[in-house]
């Protein structure tokens, strides 16, 4: 499963590294490029929620293949609509690509709960983030290495082929034979959820989501328009970043094991909300030859450390919740990731409208965050109590 979601993710990877920069110079404005980026978003938002009740007490393989060829097909005819200027279908594309996406990703972590046991899920949990920095580590040298070696080839021609790499994670679900499934009723058991832990385990998420998604989206926008960092340096940028993100995701168990939850989470996520604040404030100082190389020694600083706490925050919701409760809180964790990110990108079309500075933007994100990980601080003092 998780190599067939590094296909997965290598499709994301590469349409966050450039997508928003292609769409740019074919002509699009920051809140068209936000605009379209939110369909898929609220897609996930409407989808994600009803699917965690469906796929309690199902397996989960189907929802796999229908990801893997659904993602890397939609990609494909996202960018053939961008090429033929048949932008009336956009919005549609945004929506399904969010769709296909949703039944890989809501299904992962209750797969990963379900089939692995309990000393292996911390390893499983961050081999399963890391997939993530792999993808984008591996698609940035792609992306480097095609535009520098073709100078005629373009960002559409780029995240075609690599859409079309990524089909080879269907080969590895068929060949998936472990799908256990717990028993469950018949019907929706609204009774069986405890939704007084759900509420209090997805608090931080929500907060920290909404910050989220006013930056993380758009930051290779924030490189393109203030430094004039084009798609095949972003793409190292990104690489480099993912790099140190995937390192420090394998670092995680030991880091949980040596700093337990309260110091893992909270120091971590600290310290990347400093480095968010950093970054924003290059934008002040563009003329200085050291900006960028700051703005960039931040973003590295920032990215890996925020990741680097998801794998934790994961194993705490999962565990603090229980069994009986961890799908619907898979699909209420995508829910609000993807349904934040879609409001939060209606937010940012908005600020850009009115011509807020980006630094504005992250600052915004930056006090979002910090109040996040004062309410992850909470969390894990309630989930300490429980566990004594």
């Amino acid at each position: 499963m998780i190599r067939a979601e590094f296909f997965i993710q290598l499709i994301g990877a590469a349409f966050f590294l450039i997508l928003n920069i292609y769409l740019a110079k074919e002509g699009f404005s920051d809140p068209e490029i936000a605009n379209y980026i939110s369909y898929r978003f609220l897609a996930v938002m409407v989808l994600a929620f009803p699917l965690g009740f469906y796929i309690k007490g199902k397996r989960l393989k189907p929802f796999f293949i229908i990801g893997s060829l659904g993602v890397p097909l939609v990609a494909i005819a996202m960018i053939l609509a961008i090429r033929n200027q048949m932008f009336v279908f956009l919005p549609y594309l945004f929506v399904f690509w969010g769709v296909v996406f949703t039944c890989f990703q809501v299904s992962t972590l209750p797969y990963i709960m379900r089939n692995t046991s309990k000393e292996n899920q911390s390893h499983a949990i961050s081999l399963n983030y890391a997939t993530h920095s792999f993808g984008t580590i591996i698609c940035s040298i792609i992306i480097f290495i095609l535009s520098r070696s073709f100078r005629t080839i373009d960002e559409g021609t780029i995240l075609l082929f690599i859409s079309l790499v990524g089909l080879i994670g269907v080969f590895f679900l068929l060949r998936l034979k472990t799908d256990d499934v717990l028993a469950e009723k018949k019907g929706i058991q609204w009774k069986s959820y405890d939704w007084i832990l759900l509420f209090k385990a997805i608090v931080p998420t929500i907060i920290i989501s909404i910050g989220a998604g006013l930056t993380i989206p758009f930051i290779n926008l924030f490189f393109y328009h203030d430094f004039g960092v084009d798609s095949s340096e972003f793409a190292l940028i990104g690489g480099g970043a993912s790099l140190l993100v995937a390192v420090m995701a394998l670092l995680v168990p030991k880091v949980k094991d040596i700093l337990g939850f309260k110091k893992g989470i909270t120091l971590t996520q600290s310290i990347a909300v400093l480095a968010l604040v950093a970054l924003a404030t290059t934008e002040f100082f563009v003329e200085y030859w050291w900006a960028l190389p700051l703005a960039i020694l931040c973003f590295w600083i920032r990215t890996p450390l925020m990741n680097m706490a998801a794998p934790m925050t994961s194993e705490l919701t999962m565990n603090y919740v229980g069994k009986e409760n961890q799908e619907i809180l898979s699909a209420i964790t995508a829910a609000i990731w993807s349904g934040s990110w879609y409001f939060s990108s209606q937010i940012f079309r908005f600020l850009k409208s009115m011509d807020m500075p980006y630094a504005y933007i992250f600052y915004i994100t930056a006090a979002l965050y910090a109040f996040g990980v004062f309410t992850y601080y909470l969390l894990i003092l309630d989930y300490e109590r429980r566990v004594e």
